[in-house]
């Protein structure tokens, strides 16, 4: 696709910039150097960042692709750009759980990476001014911010995503700790998996060491952000050979 043009600027959000392409059916996605925390509270520049959030998302939603599970990816540009399919995204953001750490841990007092068993599943506002309020169901209805069907979708698919990234992960010596997915609407109302797959949105601790492998070494300040990336972006590669 490499008559696809970048044109003007859609949104610059804390991570990424979008631009409409060409192609109506297709927006640029440009990740930035830079990491941010608590909302945004937290932000720094950290060069070659962008190249390993969009590397990682790029495998891992290939990955889940070819695992059935299909999603906005289209093409990895170059290091830092990605060109994905134009999406109204849905205001819902899911956070799937399978061991205790964060806020879950904090919020229920409960020992650091105690297994949850059923998986825990909740469901946020994507409001910043808000700082992303905890939802329910019958608020996201009330609130008109999906339907029934959608909450469904929204639970099904990141099940889906979690089995499927489980297991990826095992096999590199990596556990899935917990993650965030985002969706967002195509032209017929069905809703596709989107946004970005990355350590920035997701905790992976070293199976051997417990040592952390995402954005929680940038929040403690216990590391540098582009050295545990490496770690997993390495591994994905030696085990996908994408």
């Amino acid at each position: 696709m490499s008559n696809i043009e970048k044109q003007d600027l859609i949104i610059e959000g804390k991570a990424k910039a979008v631009y409409n392409t060409t192609d109506p059916a297709l927006v640029w996605v440009h990740n930035l150097d830079q990491a941010t925390a608590l909302n945004g509270k937290k932000k720094e520049a950290i060069t070659n960042k962008a190249h390993y959030t969009n590397a990682i998302s790029g495998l891992l939603f290939q990955y889940l692709a070819e695992q059935g599970i299909a999603n906005h990816f289209v093409e990895r540009l170059n290091d830092t750009d990605v060109l994905v399919k134009k999406l109204t995204m849905a205001k819902v953001e899911v956070v799937t759980r399978n061991y205790a750490s964060g806020s879950f841990e904090r919020k229920y007092a409960v020992p650091h990476l105690q297994e949850l068993t059923p998986k825990v599943q909740e469901f946020y506002y994507k409001n910043d001014q808000l700082d992303d309020p905890s939802l329910n169901d019958s608020q996201i209805l009330a609130l008109g911010l999906a339907s029934t069907s959608d909450i469904a979708t929204f639970r099904s698919t990141a099940l889906a995503v979690n089995e499927k990234l489980t297991a990826l992960f095992a096999e590199i010596g990596i556990i899935l700790v917990d993650f965030k997915v985002e969706y967002g609407y195509q032209a017929d109302g069905s809703l596709l998996l989107a946004d970005e797959l990355s350590p920035d949105n997701m905790r992976l601790i070293d199976a051997t060491t417990q040592v952390s492998l995402d954005k929680d070494v940038f929040r403690q300040g216990t590391g540098e952000i582009t050295d545990v990336y490496e770690i997993v972006l390495s591994r994905l590669q030696h085990a996908l050979h994408y």
